[in-house]
């Protein structure tokens, strides 16, 4: 299989986790949208479900696929999240928000009794850090925001700086929330709750990337074929 043919192998399995009546999150990216499509199938074929995006791209591809959609104000908390990932490590610490969506996503994630990540076998790694980790913060005082951050991933031992996130235009990278995007190369974390600690601790970080302890298992696709890890 080619990637593309991967991810939406780990998505046809992950959907094999729905139930009727669930309340479920839909994750935001490339492999997510292989879930929105193939769970918006099972919608047109009778599946009755509701759903909580966590991007506006993902909620408009869910409404047009026909899925019921609804906010966290309106349920009292999600049944299953599937979410894609941009690095997964083998205790099941994710890198995400390469698609700019980490604040919902986590939000969504922590709302939901269970969280599972799917994935094309790439996004496997021995240690976090080789994808540069999506930073969100306030647009006000970026330039101090930007200096705390730096002194914070060195702080935890990591090296590399953090970025601002710019679109093919060249303009900021601007959230759904209103916020911007620090991207860190910091090419390995040895000790991601040290640096997830840190980072939170900076006035004007709104969410880092680091999801810890959220992910109770990952559907990783690969040549050959899909396989289930599941957090100890």
């Amino acid at each position: 299989m080619d990637v593309e043919a991967q991810k939406r192998a780990a998505a046809a399995r992950a959907l094999e986790l729905v139930r009727p009546g669930m309340r479920i999150g839909l994750g935001t990216g490339s492999t997510a949208r292989y879930f929105v499509d193939l769970l918006g199938e099972r919608v047109r074929a009778g599946l009755d479900v509701v759903a909580v995006p966590t991007s506006e791209a993902t909620r408009a591809q869910a409404a047009q696929r026909g899925i019921a959609l609804t906010t966290l104000d309106d349920v009292p908390g999600l049944d299953l999240t599937i979410d894609g990932a941009d690095e997964i490590a083998p205790d099941l610490t994710l890198i995400k928000g390469g698609g700019g969506a980490l604040l919902r996503e986590k939000i969504v994630a922590a709302a939901s009794a269970r969280m599972v990540v799917i994935a094309d076998e790439s996004k496997w790694v021995s240690t976090l850090g080789r994808f540069p980790l999506p930073i969100e913060i306030a647009p006000f005082g970026a330039a101090a925001t930007t200096r705390a951050v730096d002194a914070a991933v060195r702080d935890a031992g990591c090296a590399g700086p953090a970025v601002l996130r710019k679109g093919q235009d060249g303009k900021i990278f601007v959230t759904d929330g209103g916020h911007w995007i620090l991207d860190a190369h910091l090419q390995r974390i040895t000790d991601p709750p040290g640096l997830a600690a840190r980072l939170g601790a900076v006035p004007g970080v709104m969410e880092y990337g680091l999801f810890i302890g959220m992910a109770q298992a990952a559907i990783l696709a690969g040549a050959g074929g899909v396989r289930l890890v599941e957090r100890r």
